[in-house]
Order: C-alpha cells, then structure tokens, then sequence
C-alpha cells in the first residue's frame, strides 16, 4: 500500500506548471469570479434585456462551449498544452471586449459573447489538467491539481466579493468591472502562454495502478458516474437556497453562511484531504466520495422533516459532510481520469470528461427545480438513490 504523500511546497508549485502559471491560475480565477456571477445582471441592468433572453443566451454559450470540447481535445492531443490554456483565456478576452462593446438591447452580440465566454470556461478545465499532467506523474499530479482548485476557488470567491463590493455603483461600476476582468484574462493567457509546455503527440504509455488495457470500458463507466457525480457542485448554489428560502422560509442568511462555508472549506482542505486519501487507490476513493454524497443527501432528507427552529441549523450542518464529498470527488475523479487515459488520448479523454462534467452542471438546476416541488423525499432520496448507483458502478 503506498504512503501518504508529502507536500512541499516547491514541489508542489512545479508539479502545477511554475511560479509564472500559478500566478496565470489565480488571474484567471479573479476574473471568472468578478464576472461569472454577475454575467446574467450585466444582461439585465447594463443592456436592459430580460431575464429570460439573458438567460437564454448564456445557456447557449455553454452548450456551444461544450459542443467545442472534441476539437480541444484533438488540439491537446498534438501538444500544445499551454498554447490551449492560454488560448481558451483569450478566447474569453474577446468575449469580455463584446460584451463591453455590446450597445443596449442588443441581444445578438451578448450572446455573441456569452459565446466566446462559455467557449473558454468550457476548454479551460481540460486543458489544464493536460498541461499538469505533462509536467508532473503520479500523486504529485493529484495533488498539484487539488492545489489548483483550491486556488481556483479562492480566486472565484475573492472576485465576487470585488464583484459584490461593485454592485453598489450602478451601470458604470458593472462596465468597469466588465473591462478589467478582460484585462486580468488576457494578464493570465500572457503568462500562461510563457511557461512553453508542450507535450510529445506520440507517446502511448499508459500510467501504472488505475490504467491499463481495460481503460475504454472502465473511462465509459466513469464518465456516465460522474454526470450524477457533478450535481454535489450545484447543491450549495441551487438545491439548498430553494429548500432553505422556498420551502422552509428560512433566512437568506443561511444559504449565504452555506456558501461561504462551503468555498472555505474546499479552500483549506483540497490539498490536505487530497494528500490524506493518496494511500487508497483512486477508483476506491471515488466510490467513498459517492457514498459520502449519498450520506449528506439523506441527512438534508432527514434535516428537513426537523421543526421550524432546528431545520436551518441542521441543514446548514449536514452541508459540511456534503462539502466534504464534493472534496473527495474533486480529488479523485480527474485524477482518476488522468491515470486510466493512455497518454496519446489524453487530450480527447479530458474532453469527454469535461463534457460529462459540463452536461451534469448542465442538467441539475432542471432537475433539482423539477423534483423538489414534489417535496424532500423525491428531491433527496432520488439524488441519494443515483448517487449510490454511481458509486457502485465506479466500485465495480
């Protein structure tokens, strides 16, 4: 059984891609999280769309982004690993540039945008994981990208708080904001582009422990759990502030104390719990992740059937153990991915992987906002229900 990784930081920060890419990272972070949030009020305030038309359009800009990922992972496959990275944070300085040049009720060139945007959130993922996956192996890679979420969410949540702190300026304040996270967009792709990793198209090793000749069969497993998988994301942001505000009446405070708890927590203990979990394999670790998503569903199922006074308080803990399932899946799954892919499709797996991902993100909001009018039961114990299933078929 293999021992626990150590973590150091200088390793680590190698094993990510360099000094010059972490700044690069955490750049790119800000800026999705100044504008990522407020994208549907910028539609909706600055160019006096409504709702549903702004709506509309940003859907469409993520199903196209997803509908690129076959191309991306082509590209990957040839290389250029941080010619991709870098180009999927330009491709969103130029949706950034539309949007702010975008005239009011115009609602052909914010889609245009919101095009180019869904386009570069959608690649980036991928493309990342190709480029640490070039520069480092084994659980130094698994914890070099469980470094790099816990960056991402940093920077997500400082660059709302930016983005919060701009609400109160009004049209001008959103513009502002609009043109600075494109100038922090192009800032990320410049420095990412400069670290020069380029990967060798021909290589077909396959990397020991999780991989093998039995990849395909097992990859096509996983990338069916992991669209259930991928709800746990939309649980604090979706499932929670609609069973709290909705159903219960609770206080909007307790979705926003949920929130924050749950970017803290992913923040703080990515890494360490990431590192904790290195002596189990990987498919094993992923099936615990299942289990414990299954576990926190039940309480919400359990919290829910609790008092006026007690119900808020218990959901607001149970979410704690589903946060730490989200961190056990985020350590694990591409991971995982990464050591099953033989090294010549490791682009195109990635894709595959990112489109599960972004199709799972795609669906839960319908489905969480369709199953829970039908009350706790249908809403909890049916994600419960999929969840295990999941974890079973990743176990098998």
């Amino acid at each position: 059984m293999p021992t626990t990784t150590k973590v150091r930081p200088r390793a680590l920060l190698r094993a990510s891609g360099g000094p010059r890419y972490a700044v690069a990272l955490a750049v790119d972070a800000l800026g999705t999280g100044m504008l990522r949030p407020f994208l549907l009020l910028y539609g909706v305030t600055v160019l006096g769309l409504s709702a549903p038309v702004t709506g509309t359009a940003m859907t469409a800009g993520v199903v196209a982004g997803l509908g690129c990922m076959p191309a991306v992972g082509r590209w990957l496959d040839r290389g250029p690993r941080s010619t991709v990275v870098a180009v999927s944070m330009l491709v969103r300085v130029l949706g950034v540039a539309l949007l702010v040049a975008t005239p009011t009720g115009n609602v052909w060139l914010f889609a245009t945008a919101a095009l180019f945007l869904g386009i570069g959130n959608q690649a980036w993922p991928a493309a990342h994981a190709a480029l640490v996956a070039t520069v480092s192996h084994g659980r130094e890679r698994d914890t070099a990208l469980a470094g790099a979420r816990a960056l991402r969410n940093a920077g997500l949540g400082v660059g709302a708080l930016l983005a919060t702190a701009c609400l109160a300026g009004g049209t001008a304040a959103l513009q502002a904001l609009a043109g600075v996270t494109g100038l922090a967009y192009l800032a990320a792709a410049a420095l990412a582009w400069s670290v020069h990793v380029h990967a060798d198209p021909t290589a077909t090793a396959v990397e020991d422990g999780d991989g093998g000749v039995a990849a395909a069969p097992r990859l096509r497993a996983l990338l069916a759990a992991n669209v259930i998988y991928v709800f746990c994301l939309n649980v604090p942001e979706i499932a929670l502030p609609l069973v709290l505000v909705t159903q219960m009446h609770a206080s909007p405070m307790w979705s926003a104390a949920i929130f924050v708890t749950n970017t803290v927590l992913v923040v703080t203990l990515q890494v360490p719990v990431t590192v904790l979990m290195s002596r189990f394999p990987r498919r094993s670790v992923l099936a615990v992740a299942g289990l414990v998503l299954a576990a926190s569903y039940l309480g919400f199922l359990a919290a829910t059937s609790l008092g006026h006074g007690w119900a808020a308080p218990a959901v607001a803990a149970v979410s704690v153990v589903c946060t730490l399932g989200e961190i056990i899946y985020a350590g694990s799954a591409t991971a995982l991915v990464t050591a099953l892919a033989p090294a010549h499709v490791l682009g195109r797996t990635l894709a595959r992987f990112q489109l599960s991902t972004g199709f799972g993100l795609a669906a839960s909001p319908a489905v969480i906002t369709a199953l829970a009018p039908h009350g706790p039961t249908a809403l909890w114990g049916s994600l419960a229900a999929a969840t295990l299933l999941s974890a079973s078929a990743v176990a098998r």
